[in-house]
């Protein structure tokens, strides 16, 4: 069977790994020039190397990722250390895998490279899906420039704009969440030793966060500072001065200012999401990643959900005959309750956690600070502890 796939991200190279292991062939339509992937730091948990390792790359990211030691919870405002999760023995043995932090292009690159090993996998460039036409038992996508590609199978991998989204779905634009995050990355050798944390820190403020980690080895510092600003109007990727990110963070206290104030080549996003649907499929055409389930930053999931599609779609497509549409429609449905979920958290995260003022700060702060270790794995279970690939699903 030959499955097209929109979209050559982490999610679509993901899915042609992912339906390329059992047998099928896969063809890769990515709309720029280059198979190439932008962007800094990316969270990996213990369920998205579990996709990984099904995936059959999962050695290549462990060997670029910074296994972390610790998730840190902290008052931005106060300096105050609130809560900590312990990444080390105890939960990678419930968990049965690190969590991680790997430069977004590193990931990519063992994605890619797998891909470029296998005989079954097409990449083509300058290759922008805007549409699809579908027959009793094949459907076609046609790019910007009037190609036409014809398969078995159509997936969106297409981001959270996803022209094949707006056929299967047709809801319009994302939402705009009114929150602006400024990225930047700085060289290791410019941040105190006294705060080389192999962490993953988070500031927490009134209508504000800060989160900092190692990437690329530890040589890297990814910092992103995030401020809830009412921004309505969608921006992606556009420079920001150093003067004005510092000036948007007045109440960060001495430690988190200190890290704040090295950062360099500030660039900008107003952060988008979607509401959960609960229809993926149309026919032969199936959603995945962001095209199917948009989600904010906060549960730093995005990529993992997009890695745990891909293996549950190229199993339901395994053995595919006929009967394409119904196995799609039951991929949708194995995964939309999970996918809704983490959007939604993701989305709460942001409200209830990070971003709270005064009485609601301390409430949160007095919350957080009575959980052992062993209470914050359980809070976290369902989601870092997912195994998707085995006995044909979640475990």
């Amino acid at each position: 069977m030959k499955v097209l796939i929109a979209g050559g991200g982490i999610g679509g190279l993901a899915a042609a790994l992912g339906i390329a292991r059992h047998g099928h062939r896969a063809v890769v339509l990515e709309r720029n020039g280059a198979f190439s992937e932008l962007g800094a730091g990316i969270q990996l948990g213990p369920n998205a190397f579990h996709a990984l390792d099904h995936l059959g790359v999962g050695a290549e990211v462990r060997r670029q990722a910074v296994h972390i030691d610790e998730l840190r919870f902290m008052d931005g405002t106060t300096g105050e250390r609130v809560a900590s999760m312990p990444l080390t023995g105890a939960y990678r043995a419930r968990f049965g895998n690190p969590y991680a932090v790997v430069h977004r292009g590193d990931l990519y690159k063992a994605l890619l490279d797998g891909c470029r090993a296998r005989p079954g996998i097409e990449l083509a460039t300058n290759s922008q899906v805007t549409w699809y036409e579908q027959e009793p038992d094949s459907v076609t996508a046609i790019t910007d420039t009037g190609r036409r590609f014809t398969g078995e199978v159509l997936v969106g991998a297409d981001g959270i704009r996803s022209a094949v989204r707006g056929r299967v779905v047709g809801d319009g634009a994302p939402r705009v969440s009114g929150h602006t995050i400024y990225r930047a990355v700085i060289p290791m050798d410019r941040v105190p030793d006294e705060l080389r944390w192999n962490t993953v820190t988070l500031w927490a403020g009134p209508k504000w966060h800060f989160v900092h980690y190692p990437i690329a080895g530890g040589k890297f510092l990814n910092l992103a500072v995030t401020r809830d600003d009412g921004a309505r109007e969608v921006v992606a990727g556009t420079p920001a001065a150093r003067e004005h990110v510092l000036s948007e963070f007045p109440e960060l206290g001495e430690t988190a200012r200190q890290l704040l104030e090295l950062g360099t080549d500030w660039r900008r996003w107003v952060l988008c999401d979607r509401d959960p649907v609960g229809r993926w499929t149309d026919g032969r055409v199936a959603l995945l990643g962001d095209a199917a389930h948009p989600m904010l930053q906060y549960a730093a999931q995005g990529a993992c959900m997009a890695l745990e599609d891909a293996v549950v779609l190229g199993q339901l497509l395994a053995e595919a005959g006929g009967d394409v549409p119904q196995r799609l429609e039951k991929y949708g449905a194995e995964r939309y309750e999970r996918t809704a979920r983490t959007q939604h958290v993701a989305r709460a995260m942001g409200e209830q956690l990070y971003h709270p003022a005064g009485d609601a700060a301390a409430a949160r702060n007095a919350m957080l600070s009575s959980f052992t270790a062993e209470k914050l794995y359980e809070k976290v279970a369902w989601l870092h502890g997912a195994r998707v690939g085995e006995s044909g699903g979640h475990r």
